[in-house]
């Protein structure tokens, strides 16, 4: 004859289902809200796709060590290393030429992997660069989604401090080059634009220089200009996005 189990210990385990029940709820719950208010993450019914090539474009002053966290996160997010691809370019020189230089880039990358898109994810003058690719030169027909990160895409006035560089005067807000990629429609094509930007930035000034007219953005609630290169959260919302 099997014993019964002591009523203490049925009253135990009744107690840690029940709390593990509340806890899973209110995470789901808590995951939900976040994704709703920081990031167009796809549904959980919808496949997400990790075969898109990934070209990332650094900032004023950066280079590809600064995507080092942005790769990790998207491998753990099911893209292959040989997928992740870095653009460098100069910093001090001119972006008409940085986002020439970004076509060539995309159209290499095309080749190499055989994709008829990539995606684009940048940060800071890096917008800039992009949205002169997808606009003027009409890279938009190669580019599946473009997310930009603290963007300086209506110019900062950070740049102050550097006009002696063609790239600095570009980005000062009211440039001819600024007014090049935001007259008209700033978000060409059928490429999926995001942003993402904060209040707590510092460095693009106004911080709401980032948005852009037609994409979905994100208002992250305090991040640093150069803290968004290791937000994983942030960079987790961003991979989901290139993904749906």
């Amino acid at each position: 004859m099997r014993r019964r189990p002591p009523r203490r210990l049925l009253g135990v385990l009744a107690a840690v289902t029940v709390a593990f029940t509340m806890f899973s709820s209110a995470s789901t719950a808590g995951a939900a809200d976040t994704a709703t208010k920081a990031a167009p993450a796809a549904s959980a019914a919808q496949a997400l796709s990790t075969s898109t090539p990934v070209v990332f474009v650094h900032g004023y002053t950066g280079n590809a060590s600064n995507w080092v966290t942005a790769k990790s996160v998207f491998q753990l997010n099911g893209w292959s290393g040989s997928k992740l691809f870095t653009y460098d370019y100069d910093s001090y020189g001119n972006n008409v030429n940085n986002a020439q230089g970004l076509a060539t880039f995309v159209n290499n990358v095309k080749s190499q992997t055989g994709a008829s898109k990539v995606a684009i994810v940048n940060h800071s003058m890096g917008g800039l660069v992009s949205q002169y690719y997808l606009k003027v030169l009409g890279g938009n027909t190669s580019v599946s989604h473009l997310a930009s990160i603290a963007g300086a895409n209506h110019g900062t006035t950070f740049a102050s401090a550097c006009l002696v560089y063609t790239t600095c005067q570009q980005m000062y807000p009211g440039s001819s080059f600024i007014s090049q990629i935001t007259s008209g429609d700033e978000t060409p094509g059928s490429t999926r634009y995001a942003t993402w930007y904060s209040a707590c930035d510092g460095v693009i000034i106004p911080y709401t220089s980032t948005r852009l007219s037609g994409a979905t953005n994100n208002n992250v609630l305090c991040q640093t200009h150069i803290g968004f290169l290791a937000d994983t959260i942030t960079l987790g919302q961003i991979a989901r996005f290139v993904a749906s």
